[in-house]
């Protein structure tokens, strides 16, 4: 299952808005078969390891990371295609809740006399999907806020300068982030600031299907204007109802309410997840990051943290979280802690309570 584990996560950059998933299918304590889904519309797990093993599957047991479809999608249901294999037990790692699986897999196996086992290593293959399963079972996407920081907590000059606070390796390393996400998320104050790009710019030749780029601009200050727009990669333009969109941007925008100046952030992301979107990241500044915080939103702070100081007339990390009393603030659990060149990548995610 550890092997069935590592072989999913090479999908990480194209399988979206499907899970990873990985299947190694074992005879008499040797691998005889492995696969993994490797992009939306293509076979998934366990028809690769299936055609790697070949008649080798007769009698086998499949372990795959989480449980096989029993629909008929893109492909026919993986159920199926083991059982036609003739393997004798299924070792899956957790069930699928996709409503359209969500145990009719395991219940399919079963009734053709298959061996069905469930949990093996779940914790890992649930942390592996968070994005996927986020958007199943919560309606929204998994959100992860990405921040450089220097050492006092500060994100940028208090004239808005912050290029460069973290080193080359640690906006190398931000790639590998943007492209497994399925949607960048930023504000129009940082558009219009910083002008970023949110693409992926990966330096080897990795492939990766170009995540959404998502502005959230009241008024649609930012749609004229900026490299969002420019590039392969998507945009999408999150404005007020009362704002006045033009014509050809019908495509590329939507409205979601704005309540006293301040968008209804959960209804963002449950569009995002209607637009099938498992991972959102997001790339802004204090205010916007701090109202996720403050609303409970944010999965994981992605905290990248440069030997340097800035001093306390510089930006801070996040604003507006309204802290006056210890008891009132916001714990957090390192998940994660990697030296990356000469910054140190934090990877941390909120206390529940």
């Amino acid at each position: 299952m550890a092997r069935a584990l590592r072989l999913a996560e090479r999908g990480a950059y194209t399988t979206r808005p499907n899970p990873m998933v990985g299947c190694v299918i074992a005879r008499e304590g040797q691998v005889v078969g492995e696969g993994w889904h490797q992009r939306k519309g293509g076979p998934h797990a366990e028809v690769f390891a299936l055609q790697a093993a070949g008649e080798q599957a007769r009698g086998a047991t499949a372990y795959v990371t989480l449980e096989p479809c029993a629909h008929t999608g893109s492909t026919g249901p993986c159920a199926d295609a083991l059982i036609a294999a003739g393997v004798t037990k299924v070792v899956a790692a957790m069930r699928d809740p996709f409503p359209q699986v969500d145990g009719a897999g395991f219940d399919k196996l079963r009734a053709a006399g298959v061996e069905v086992q469930s949990g093996l290593m779940e914790a890992q293959a649930r942390q592996l999907n968070r994005g996927f399963l986020s958007r199943i079972e919560r309606g929204r996407p998994w959100l992860r806020v990405k921040l450089g920081t220097s050492l006092d907590g500060r994100t940028a000059m208090a004239n808005g300068e912050s290029k460069w606070i973290t080193g080359e390796a640690s906006r190398r390393d931000v790639q590998r982030w943007r492209a497994r996400s399925g949607a960048i998320l930023t504000g129009a104050n940082t558009v219009l600031a910083d002008d970023p790009s949110l693409t992926v710019r990966l330096e080897d030749a990795s492939e990766f299907v170009p995540p959404l780029r998502v502005v959230l601009d009241p008024g649609l200050a930012t749609i004229a204007r900026g490299r969002v727009r420019e590039g392969d990669a998507p945009t999408l333009y999150l404005h007020a109802p009362d704002a006045k969109p033009p014509r050809e941007l019908a495509a590329q925008r939507a409205a979601v309410d704005v309540r006293e100046g301040r968008f209804d952030l959960l209804a963002v992301l449950a569009l995002l997840a209607r637009r099938e979107i498992n991972e959102v990241q997001v790339e802004a500044g204090a205010t916007l990051a701090g109202a996720f915080l403050a609303a409970g939103l944010v999965d994981e702070l992605l905290l990248y943290v440069a030997p340097t100081l800035l001093g306390d007339g510089a930006r801070p990390l996040f604003s507006g979280l309204g802290i006056e009393a210890m008891a009132q603030r916001t714990r957090l659990q390192v998940v994660e802690s990697r030296s990356v060149g000469e910054d140190q990548r934090l990877l941390l995610r909120p206390v529940a309570g």
